[in-house]
């Protein structure tokens, strides 16, 4: 296992940084805001009035994988239960049975290319569907939409895996401004994009550790088995990419709760066999420790919603339920992390604050990832 000392080192070290970079995770996440902008302006071009002109549909049908699902998964929790269409995240490569003429697919992903993207494209074609694309420039996707006469939104060749998010979630969330699923204000780009800048800023390589929100997370990180706590859909959206980054960029395994359902499997891992000790010393030193120790990881959402039932004994609202996380964290000396929790978390919309919360642990997942020298051991 790194030292922290060791791993400090190397993250204050920018020469060392770009040289366990080679895929330039790095300048991908930082470029995020503008990769909000850029994806904006090639959505305009795409003209999605090809499909919103017909009127709201009865259902959206997102086809996507790992950050695709992640995308549809927040415009869901977005439009929230009160939606006037469902929205249905597949993977692929085959649409629903029941898909037809009143729908709408929306076919995201980073290359546009894999039987799972271009299938579904021309299955939408042949059965009435209308197709939203999403993926790179000459991609086969592309030309799928094309023989469709479909919107396509071709992503510029620079994009980096596993930083795509917000490139494959702009163009959902024009889409639903346009059908009216959602005000412009609660999904403004421009927001986003300054949102996610202001983070870059915050949380850039040149910033110090000690004064690095991401760096010190990361750190935090070296020695940890987390534990994302989620309030709410639009957080376990969150917390779905944040494990998976972790464990794909830095191979660390990463466990995500929802609340308020989860509350009681959350309280009972955390007091459970890997919850410290009674006897264990919270202040000791634990440079010797060879074991990996629980940390919490909140991802806070004001606007989750109250009680979804009425005169429950137990807690069932999801602000309710993180504070019982809270509180049995506590209880057991488990060390917490809030996400982009630092500066003035309220003067956010509830979107820019998703977007801070994601981009903290974007950076985050990348720095342990450099800290190990993960991308440089497995070449990818």
């Amino acid at each position: 296992m790194t030292s922290p000392e060791l791993a400090e080192e190397v993250l204050d070290d920018l020469e060392l940084l770009r040289a366990r970079d080679p895929r330039g995770l790095l300048p991908a996440v930082a470029g995020a805001g503008a990769q909000v902008r850029e994806t904006a302006r090639l959505t305009d071009e795409a003209d999605l009035s090809r499909v919103t002109e017909g009127g709201r549909p009865r259902g959206l049908i997102i086809v996507g994988r790992r950050e695709g699902a992640v995308a549809a998964s927040v415009l869901r929790a977005l439009l929230g239960p009160s939606s006037p269409v469902t929205v249905d995240v597949v993977p692929g490569p085959a649409l629903p049975v029941w898909a037809g003429p009143s729908d709408i697919a929306v076919v995201a992903t980073r290359t546009g290319a894999g039987t799972y993207a271009v299938g579904p494209a021309y299955e939408a074609a042949r059965r009435g569907v209308a197709l939203v694309g999403i993926g790179a420039e000459d991609a086969p996707l592309r030309a799928a939409c094309s023989t469709a006469r479909a919107p396509y939104v071709a992503l510029p060749q620079s994009r980096v895996r596993h930083t795509t998010l917000w490139s494959l979630l702009t163009p959902m969330l024009r889409l639903a401004t346009d059908l009216g699923l959602l005000p412009a204000a609660a999904a403004d780009a421009d927001e986003v994009a300054a949102a996610l800048d202001e983070v870059a800023e915050e949380c850039g390589p040149a910033r110090e550790s000690f004064v690095n929100p991401a760096k010190t997370l990361a750190l935090g990180l070296l020695d940890a088995l987390p534990l994302v706590m989620a309030e709410g859909p639009l957080a376990g959206a969150a917390a779905t990419r944040i494990t998976d980054q972790l464990a794909t960029l830095a191979g660390l395994p990463a466990t995500g709760f929802r609340l308020p359902d989860q509350r009681v499997a959350a309280c009972t891992v955390l007091s459970g066999p890997l919850a410290p000790r009674e006897e264990d010393d919270f202040f000791r030193d634990r440079a010797d420790d060879t074991g990996r120790r629980l940390r919490l990881l909140t991802i806070r959402d004001p606007e989750a919603g109250g009680h979804d039932g009425a005169g429950e004994r137990e807690p069932r609202s999801a602000a309710e339920a993180m504070e019982q996380v809270l509180r049995t964290a506590a209880a057991h000396n488990i060390p917490v992390s809030g996400l982009a929790e630092h500066g003035e978390p309220g003067r956010h919309g509830r979107l820019p604050r998703l977007a801070r919360q994601l981009a903290v642990a974007d950076f985050s997942a990348v720095y342990l990832a450099l800290a190990l020298d993960h991308e440089r051991a497995f070449g990818s």
